[in-house]
């Protein structure tokens, strides 16, 4: 019989839950608060049914354009042919989590704050721009002797003699 084409085929390791994160779900879960702009990782929680997303959107990032009572809207590009379309779906708060996306751009803009606030404070101007890495300082290497290798010639007569 030819395998079925529903909504869940090809799930059954996709949703199962992880080892020793089954039974019931945590608190948090539901206490998080989500706001519209928020980056949120579609993960999905197979032991809720309900406001469950199709397949293709588990794993992926989307940002949070719609909040209410028990879902959330998340907008998720989906690449269709030769196009990428943006397409929104609702997801219950149990199959989302918070994206760490955008984690390092959010520390790198406190930081640049304060870097900004002690050069003001001093009277300077400071660059916050991100430079590139470049290349590694030389190096001289110390104490090392140098040993020249040749090659022992090789005498086809004297190994025939040998006998194999």
């Amino acid at each position: 019989m030819p395998a079925g084409h529903g909504v869940r085929s090809r799930t059954r390791d996709l949703f199962a839950r992880p080892f020793r994160k089954k039974g019931y779900i945590p608190l948090t879960t539901y206490l998080r608060t989500y706001k519209i702009g928020d980056y949120v990782d579609v993960k999905v929680n197979g032991a809720v049914h309900k406001g469950m997303p199709h397949k293709f959107y588990h794993g992926r990032t989307g940002r949070v354009w719609n909040v209410t009572k028990r879902a959330i809207g998340v907008e998720i590009n989906k690449q269709v042919g030769n196009r990428i379309i943006r397409k929104r779906i609702h997801v219950r708060v149990e199959h989302v989590i918070p994206s760490r996306c955008a984690e390092e751009f959010r520390l790198r803009k406190i930081k640049n704050d304060e870097l900004k606030r002690e050069a003001k404070a001093r009277g300077e101007v400071v660059s916050t721009r991100r430079q590139p890495e470049g290349p590694k300082p030389g190096f001289m290497v110390e104490g090392a002797t140098l040993e020249t290798v040749t090659p022992i010639p090789y005498d086809v007569v004297n190994d025939l003699k040998g006998g194999y």
